[in-house]
């Protein structure tokens, strides 16, 4: 079976790369064999991206909002229509089981739905007689001519979307739809190691209709993102990775002058009290730390229990663990697939290791768990007595494993959730109003839950991670997404 060679997607038209030919060999994760080549080097390709984006703005930002937000439509409804098409796609590059993979694809289609309201979203304010003035007044203007004041939201121009491998569909529908509603044009450059996906969807979005030039599509590494974040035509950068990058990007584009969103990495807590529903606790811990395999940055992936919540939550999270069934992907009854490649699957292993030199106990060893031979396999992990400093603790493993902390008071679990550099989201359970307002009040991070394994925000709520899980100043999606993608212009206004 042969790789399919990803191609770029600009001014509406599929482009062979010009690049010097260094590539990446995808293969599928389930079984090793090649699904795609994905150009790493295309920088000429990345110039061309944006200036098809570059040529197309001004007409694009000229078109009545209501126009532009039609084809928002048509998309939704394309992406409805094909949305078995993407999930598998998605199944067979990533590995994630059909339910999640539909399920993000649901919720990218949540946030093109959202982008349709900018009709709403990008009214301007005013308050007219805000002074009066009485230079060259006329005489029968008593007491002077007034002044009135506006606020319009104006498109930026070229815009572009740095996206990650663990929702190829989802999280590039975080960005452009609200972006190219707002009159911006769009060059994606989605993950090299997973490219298929985002390609068939931005597809799907020149089915609709859209004109050429407002969405394009590079792909490309290190020198593509280098390229894309510091072009001279290009004037905000969203990004969803990892933290080591998000943070080079930051600093990079915005050294470069350009406004900058950047959704890193995470290390998410999960705080069990005693008196949680019990069934409620272990199931949401179990999904929040093994639900997409582990890759995504809104996982469970510390679990810290008070007083005597461990001695139900640990045995209980490992017995619902052995259940799952590890697999491929559209297999019957999966329940975790594999991780997206050979590196993924190497990092999660030596974290194992690095948890038993720690000292933590070992009560699932997801290395011995029932999965095909072939593939990018682990099992769910669970470590038990956990310890700050532990790097299984302390560093995002991005896999299925659980660390489990035990701390004797809530306040204590909470200075143990604030201690990590992270601040994407934590949660807690608890059957008690006053230990959830408590949680609620001094946890520091951006997206909390109570009694939700995975806070995942809706379209209209900002994704809003804090600390070393953002760097930039407005989040994706909900209002801040129109904020991001428009600037504002003040008119000051008097009739002589």
């Amino acid at each position: 079976m042969t790789a399919t060679n990803a191609s770029h997607l600009i001014r509406g038209e599929h482009k062979v790369d010009p690049g010097s030919g260094e590539a990446r060999r995808n293969v599928d994760p389930a079984s090793g064999a090649p699904i795609s080549e994905t150009p790493l080097d295309a920088v000429l390709a990345a110039d061309a991206a944006v200036e098809a984006a570059r040529e197309a703005f001004p007409a694009w930002a000229a078109t009545p909002v209501g126009d532009r937000v039609q084809y928002l439509f048509k998309y939704k409804t394309l992406l409805e229509k094909h949305a078995d098409e993407l999930a598998a796609i998605v199944v067979r590059e990533h590995g994630k089981t059909k339910g999640e993979a539909l399920g993000s694809i649901r919720r990218g289609i949540d946030c093109v739905e959202f982008a349709c309201a900018a009709p709403a979203l990008l009214m301007g304010r005013t308050l007219p007689q805000i002074a009066v003035s009485t230079s060259f007044c006329r005489t029968e203007d008593q007491g002077g001519v007034g002044i009135d004041s506006s606020v319009d939201r104006l498109p930026l121009g070229v815009c572009v979307g740095i996206t990650p491998f663990n929702f190829p569909v989802m999280v590039p529908l975080w960005m452009w739809p609200m972006a190219i509603a707002c009159g911006n044009t769009f060059v994606l450059k989605p993950s090299e190691k997973d490219p298929l996906a985002a390609l068939r969807a931005t597809e799907l979005a020149h089915d609709a209709g859209l004109p050429p030039g407002v969405l394009n599509l590079v792909h490309g590494g290190a020198p593509v993102v280098q390229r894309l974040a510091t072009h001279e035509d290009v004037e905000a950068v969203s990004f969803v990775g990892s933290t080591r990058a998000g943070e080079a990007i930051y600093r990079m584009a915005t050294e470069a002058g350009k406004r900058v969103q950047c959704m890193c990495g995470a290390k998410n807590h999960s705080i069990i009290m005693p008196d949680a529903n019990r069934e409620a606790a272990i199931d949401g811990i179990t999904g929040s730390a093994f639900g997409n395999t582990g890759q995504r940055c809104l996982a469970g992936s510390v679990a810290v229990c008070v007083g005597d919540a461990a001695d139900w939550l640990v045995p209980g999270v490992a017995e619902k663990t052995k259940k799952l069934k590890v697999d491929r992907g559209d297999a019957p009854g999966c329940s975790m697939g594999p991780l997206i490649d050979a590196e993924a699957k190497q990092r999660v292993l030596q974290y194992i290791e690095y948890g038993l030199e720690d000292g933590a106990e070992l009560v699932l060893d997801g290395r011995k768990a029932q999965f095909p031979k072939e593939g990018h396999f682990v099992g769910p992990t669970i470590f038990d007595r956990c310890r700050p400093g532990m790097r299984v603790v302390e560093d995002e493993i991005f896999g299925p494993v659980l660390s489990v902390m035990r701390e004797e008071t809530l306040d204590a679990a909470v200075a143990t959730v604030n201690r990590s550099k992270y601040g994407n989201m934590a949660v807690i359970f608890t059957s008690s109003g006053h230990s959830a307002r408590k949680f609620a009040a001094h946890v520091q991070a951006g997206m909390l839950g109570v009694n939700v394994g995975v806070p995942a925000p809706m379209a209209a709520f900002p994704f809003a991670g804090w600390k070393k899980s953002f760097f930039g100043d407005l989040h994706a999606n909900g209002e801040d997404g129109a904020r991001f993608f428009t600037k504002q212009r003040v008119v000051v206004t008097r009739w002589l």
